[in-house]
């Protein structure tokens, strides 16, 4: 029950984050010049991506784009929370990280199916000519639950390697 209530106040906080911030690009920063800060190491600029991580695979046809983001997303997102439900081994950190990435998912599936398909991205890192793609909130959860789930992974791993040797 405890694991849950966890994967579920997650979920909610990080689908609300992401569109609560989305709602806010969508208002101030469409139509708008980009907003620079910090030496514009930050950038905060309104952008619809039609296609998925760093715009791959915008200019498929839209039956095939709605196919793979919308379809296939979901039936991954459901497979991905029944696992993080059912596995009895996973700790809270664990459940933590899967909860970053399908509440991520959620929120730019929920972008897609209520915005023609597209997900609302605003923000840019980067210095000089050096910058990530644009982005959103919901690519950070996705980022950073998979870098956690990759991390207790490795670590994972590590300690039956250390656990096998003589």
């Amino acid at each position: 029950m405890k694991k849950l209530s966890l994967l579920f106040i997650l979920l909610f906080v990080c689908v609300g984050c992401d569109q609560g911030t989305k709602y806010t690009a969508k208002h101030f920063l469409e139509g708008r010049q980009t907003l620079s800060y910090m030496g514009d190491i930050f950038r905060l600029s309104y952008a619809e991506n039609s296609g998925g991580f760093l715009s791959l695979g915008a200019g498929l046809p839209e039956t095939i784009r709605l196919t793979l983001f919308v379809f296939l997303a979901s039936i991954f997102l459901v497979g991905f929370l029944f696992f993080v439900i059912r596995d009895q081994k996973l700790n809270s950190l664990a459940v933590s990280s899967g909860a970053l990435i399908i509440g991520g998912g959620l929120g730019n599936l929920m972008d897609r199916i209520l915005n023609h398909g597209a997900v609302i991205d605003f923000m840019n890192i980067g210095i000089g000519s050096i910058r990530t793609g644009i982005f959103n909130g919901a690519d950070l959860a996705i980022l950073a639950g998979i870098f956690i789930f990759a991390v207790l992974y490795v670590k994972k791993r590590h300690n039956q390697a250390k656990a096998t040797d003589p």
